[in-house]
């Protein structure tokens, strides 16, 4: 599989990929503590490739190919499901620190969603599994 980063570590813009290149989505408040991009060619239940959280640093537009991941941050937005893969490569990995972000994300998506489109959304962050790691 093909994963792509959009969203580098220590951004507060949340980017997407389009035809144009790599726009500007939102602005978070919180600092990202991850790199954050996709699997190439895949499909989730949003709509958009499947999402997934790369550690450690890694310019925006790096790509790698991996066969398996390392786990899974459970997380529902707006009622739709949208896990997020993980891919630890190397350096300080927290799960503590990945699910306080995370829990803080909701509430944050949560807000987004009453202020842009003036609705209340279900968010919800439900747990980390880290099935292997090197």
């Amino acid at each position: 599989m093909k994963i792509v980063i959009e969203t580098p570590k220590y951004s507060f813009w949340k980017y997407n990929k389009t035809e144009k290149g790599y726009e500007k989505a939102f602005f978070s408040p919180l600092l990202t503590i991850f790199n954050y991009g996709f699997v190439e060619g895949t499909k989730s239940a949003d709509g958009m490739e499947e999402d997934v959280v790369v550690l450690p640093h890694m310019p925006r537009g790096s790509t790698l190919k991996r066969d398996t991941f390392d786990g899974i941050v459970k997380f529902l937005d707006d009622s739709i499901r949208d896990d997020k893969k993980i891919v630890y490569i190397s350096g300080f990995h927290s799960p503590v620190l990945l699910a306080y972000y995370f829990r803080l994300y909701a509430l944050f998506k949560i807000f987004l969603y009453a202020f842009r489109e003036r609705r209340i959304a279900t968010c919800r962050f439900e747990g980390i599994e880290f099935r292997k790691l090197r």
